[in-house]
C-alpha cells in the first residue's frame, strides 16, 4: 500500500479561483470556550463547519439540504477566543442529489497576522424537496488541475466511507461491555431548530463532542482536547421536542489518545421508542498542566465485547490511514 499523500490548500479561496466557494467570517465568541477559559471547544468548530457546508450546498442546489455524512475532521490547532475565523466551503463533487463539500477552517489574530489552518473535513449533503425527498442537483465539473485532484480525492473516499459505515453498523453495544460510558438525556428545544424545522446537524455534532469529551475526561482525569471526529453518519432527523439520548463509550486507548464511539438516539417523549439518528467516532488526547500531551492509562479489555470493540477501533484507524489527507 502506498503511503497517503498530504494535499495542501495554501489559503482560503485558492481552489477554483473562488468558484462556488462560500466563506463565513466572524470572531470566535468568548462564550464558546472550553474549560481552560481560552480556547474554543471542538464541538463549536463542528457547528461552524456544518453551517458553512450547508450554506454552500444550499447555494449550489437552490434547495434545502440535509447533512448525510461528515468525515475525517482533523483538528490541527486550537482557536483562541476573539480570533478572526474564516470557514470556507466549496463543492468538489456531485451525485444525482448529493454534494461533497470540502470545508476548511482558518484563524488569525483580529489585529492582523497570517491565518493558520485549524481544521478541515469533507461533508456529504443531500438536496431535498418540500416533502423531504431527494431532488436532483446541478452537476459539478472540475475546471483545472487542482479541482481534478480534489475530485479524485472525493471519489477515493466513496468506497472507504461505505466500508466504515458497514463496520460501524455491524457492531453491537450491550451491557456485556465493561468500558467506561456516559449517557446524557434531554429534550431538543426550539433554539436547536434549523431552516427545515428540525435540529441542526451541527448542533448534533456539538452534543456528540461534548458527551465524548466528558467520557474521555472521566478516564484520563485531565483536560482533554478533540483531535479527530469522523465516520459521522446521519441516519434520521431529530424533531424539535424529541427526547434525545447521547451515549459515548470508550473503545480503545493509545499511549496518548482515547478513542470513543458515540450514538445519538431520539424518541417521541410520549411513545418512548428510540431510534438511532447519528453515529460517530472521536479521538481525544489529554493535556498536562503545562498544556503538553499526557500519557493515557491503558483500557483493560475484560469481556469479549471489550476485545471486539477494541479490534473495531483499530480497524477503523487502518481504514482512515488508506486515505490521502488535506492539511
Amino acid at each position: 500500500m502506498t503511503r497517503p499523500v498530504a494535499r495542501t490548500l495554501d489559503r482560503p479561496g485558492a481552489v477554483g479561483a473562488d468558484r462556488e466557494a462560500t466563506v463565513l467570517r466572524f470572531l470566535a465568541p468568548p462564550n464558546e470556550v472550553d474549560l481552560d477559559g481560552r480556547t474554543i471547544k471542538s464541538g463549536h468548530v463542528l457547528e461552524w463547519i456544518d453551517r458553512a457546508g450547508f450554506a454552500c450546498a444550499a447555494a449550489w442546489s437552490g434547495s434545502y439540504c440535509v447533512t448525510a455524512y461528515v468525515g475525517n475532521v482533523g483538528f490541527h490547532q486550537p482557536i483562541s477566543a476573539g480570533s478572526l475565523v474564516e470557514t470556507t466551503a466549496r463543492v468538489i463533487a456531485t451525485g444525482s442529489s448529493s454534494m461533497q463539500v470540502l470545508v476548511t477552517v482558518d484563524a488569525a489574530p483580529p489585529t492582523g497576522g497570517d491565518p493558520h489552518r485549524v481544521a478541515h473535513c469533507l461533508l456529504v449533503l443531500v438536496a431535498v424537496d418540500g416533502d423531504g425527498r431527494p431532488r436532483r442537483v446541478p452537476r459539478w465539473r472540475a475546471s483545472n488541475a487542482v479541482e481534478l485532484d480534489l475530485l479524485d480525492l472525493a471519489e477515493q473516499r466513496v468506497a472507504v466511507r461505505a466500508r466504515i459505515r458497514a463496520a460501524m453498523e455491524a457492531q453491537e453495544y450491550t451491557t456485556a461491555g465493561t468500558a467506561p460510558r456516559l449517557l446524557l438525556r434531554f429534550l431538543a428545544t426550539p433554539r436547536d431548530v434549523n431552516w427545515g424545522g428540525r435540529v441542526h446537524g451541527g448542533t448534533v455534532m456539538r452534543w456528540i463532542d461534548e458527551t465524548a469529551q466528558a467520557c474521555a475526561r472521566s478516564w484520563t482525569r485531565r483536560q482533554t482536547v478533540g483531535v479527530y471526529a469522523g465516520g459521522i453518519h446521519f441516519h434520521a432527523p431529530i424533531e424539535i421536542g424529541s427526547l434525545v439520548e447521547v451515549e459515548s463509550r470508550i473503545l480503545h486507548t493509545g499511549p496518548h489518545s482515547v478513542h470513543l464511539a458515540t450514538h445519538v438516539r431520539s424518541a417521541d417523549p410520549v411513545v418512548g421508542e428510540y431510534r438511532t439518528t447519528t453515529r460517530c467516532m472521536s479521538v481525544f488526547v489529554p493535556l498536562d498542566d503545562a498544556g503538553r500531551t499526557a500519557e493515557v492509562a491503558p483500557l483493560q479489555l475484560v469481556s469479549d465485547e471489550d476485545r471486539r470493540l477494541d479490534r473495531h477501533a483499530r480497524a477503523l484507524i487502518a481504514m482512515r490511514a488508506e486515505l490521502d489527507s488535506i492539511e
